[in-house]
């Protein structure tokens, strides 16, 4: 390899993965193709990104073939918001954000975020790409906001890291973990989960699963064949998925002595009942919410 390969390939490194950057431009298209009122509203993560001029032509951003994609991206994206304030509301100053990706609540709710210490937790070559990124685009890094590295392949821990980043273990917090459960093997999972039942009485852990493919309604398998294709060939296969009550007992069994189910068709009850353009989210993932 010359040096010339090495640079190049220190710089793909430090990009986020593609499945951050799809989810970012998925909430770009609701703003840009859908009708209002909008779920969410997020363009910075398009333009953190930067995919190009051409971005809207990807197979992947078909605007009718994505459409509940799109849809379940913002709804999940909403609830967490809406826990954020619902905690903030009790008291809570911390939130945890575990594989932050291209997670723009800092920059699109700063008065919210601001009266919080947010916690971004993620790998250090995406972190250090967001980091610049941030600063090119004008946001900077407040105080308020911690871009937290883990390198997560070193098993390194991200507790401790966090609390070197200025997180009290000993205070409520909001942890929240969307997409990325899928990726983690079971035990992986399990672990992540008793590490956050061992922090502060009134933490909240919001984390993401995909259901078992027998779980998701019949015509959305294909739809989440084609995502679980999509993966293995971006190198990022999906590993784990479970059924509600499987995700349920991990929480009980890591020591969170209350937690339920969020299923996808509740957030569609919530966010997209009173809509008619028919846009609703797609299912095959629901959420766990638990707290200590």
């Amino acid at each position: 390899m010359t040096k010339g390969d090495r640079i190049l390939a220190d710089e793909r490194a430090e990009e986020p993965d593609s499945t951050a950057v799809r989810t970012a431009l998925w909430r770009a298209m609701h703003v840009q193709v859908d009708p209002p009122p909008h779920v969410i509203e997020d363009e910075i993560g398009l333009r953190l990104a930067a995919p190009g001029d051409d971005w809207r032509d990807r197979p992947d951003m078909d605007p009718h073939a994505t459409r509940g994609f799109r849809a379940a991206i913002v709804a999940r994206a909403r609830f967490v918001e809406d826990l954020i304030a619902e905690q903030a509301g009790r008291g809570v100053t911390q939130y945890v954000v575990l594989g932050a990706g291209l997670d723009t609540f800092a920059q699109r709710r700063p008065e919210s975020a601001a009266r919080l210490s947010v916690f971004e937790v993620d790998r250090p070559g995406p972190q250090a790409w967001k980091r610049r990124r941030l600063t090119e685009l004008g946001h900077g890094i407040p105080d308020w906001l911690h871009l937290v590295p883990v390198d997560f392949e070193a098993d390194e821990d991200w507790l401790r890291r966090l609390a070197e980043a200025g997180f009290d273990p000993g205070r409520p917090a909001v942890v929240v973990s969307t997409g990325v459960s899928m990726y983690l093997t079971k035990e992986a999972t399990a672990a992540t989960l008793r590490r956050i039942a061992s922090l502060a009485p009134g933490s909240t852990l919001a984390m993401s699963f995909l259901l078992q493919t027998d779980l998701v309604d019949e015509g959305d398998r294909a739809g989440l064949r084609a995502s679980e294709g999509g993966a293995r060939a971006s190198g990022t296969p999906f590993i784990s998925f479970y059924t509600p009550q499987e995700m349920l007992a991990l929480a009980h069994e890591a020591g969170f002595p209350d937690a339920r189910h969020v299923s996808g068709a509740s957030l569609a009850d919530r966010y997209f009942a009173a809509r008619t353009d028919g846009l609703r989210p797609s299912s095959g993932e629901d959420l766990l919410l638990a707290t200590t």
